[in-house]
């Protein structure tokens, strides 16, 4: 990653291009922060690697808000986020360059990437985003980071979450007794948050998909009168028959980290 971002030259693809990534291993919310910047441009196109799917190659996952394929051809992230920015456009694809020339070919006039900060070779704004206890900087093994920590400097902003952001948390249908099943990395994180009646907790690996029949029996097991997932989870459980109680996550995102994003975009479309 050290010699990419040493000997790789950006491109510019003559179009405002936002990132939203981080530097370490395991969930930051980016998702939901995405999904917050989408409210403020409707027909924005993003670009996801769409790690987890069982599809590969490009993939338009919704074209101005109309949802073209299921959960398991996009994966659950750009789903959810075709789900929620209601009039953007969703691409999946592994190579982003290529990804970002069909964006521009459908009329794109700004693009966000999703996880795209190890996205060297791309003119971007790159939005970084951390935790507030990131003590450990040694890469991985020794450490989360997936990189050499002084690359935050290529970063146009580094968010920390506490400080730029915040989440808050809504719950749908809950109720009295609730098994928390989730597929999410750092599934922990969520503790601070879960409401009274949890009865049992079963952690998936990220991005999983689940079965039906295994969930019944949790259900079963544990005698519970509802499944507590998380709005990520929720989008690989569609035509599931379950009781479910869903986490509703929200970002506060600090007004300057808006302006900054509103500034570029301005600035590169040419706009005053």
């Amino acid at each position: 990653m050290g010699l990419r971002r040493f000997f790789a030259k950006e491109k510019d693809f003559g179009i405002p291009i936002v990132s939203v990534g981080n530097i370490v291993v395991g969930g930051t919310g980016k998702t939901p922060f995405l999904i917050e910047l989408l409210a403020r441009y409707p027909k924005a196109f993003v670009i996801s690697r769409g790690y987890g799917r069982q599809s590969s190659g490009y993939l338009l996952v919704s074209q101005d808000g109309k949802i073209l394929v299921d959960v398991d051809k996009s994966a659950d992230e750009p789903m959810l986020i075709a789900q929620l920015a209601k009039e953007c456009s969703v691409i999946v694809s592994e190579d982003r360059k290529f990804a970002i020339k069909k964006a521009q070919e459908m009329g794109a006039k700004v693009i966000f990437l999703d996880d795209g900060f190890n996205q060297v070779g791309i003119k971007k704004f790159n939005i970084l985003l951390k935790s507030e206890n990131s003590s450990n900087t040694l890469p991985m093994p020794a450490g989360p980071y997936r990189e050499f920590s002084f690359f935050e400097r290529c970063s146009d902003i580094v968010a920390i979450e506490g400080i730029d952001f915040a989440r808050s948390v809504d719950f749908e249908n809950l109720g009295k007794k609730m098994v928390l099943v989730t597929a999410i990395s750092n599934p922990e994180r969520l503790d601070r948050f879960l409401p009274k009646g949890i009865v049992g907790k079963y952690y998936f690996r990220d991005h999983s998909y689940f079965d039906e029949d295994n969930l019944k029996e949790i259900l079963a097991r544990e005698g519970a009168d509802r499944l507590l997932v998380t709005q990520k989870d929720l989008v690989k459980m569609v035509d599931f028959k379950l009781p479910l109680a869903i986490i509703k996550l929200k970002l506060e995102i600090k007004e300057y980290i808006f302006d900054a994003v509103d500034n570029y975009i301005k600035g590169e479309s040419g706009e005053r």
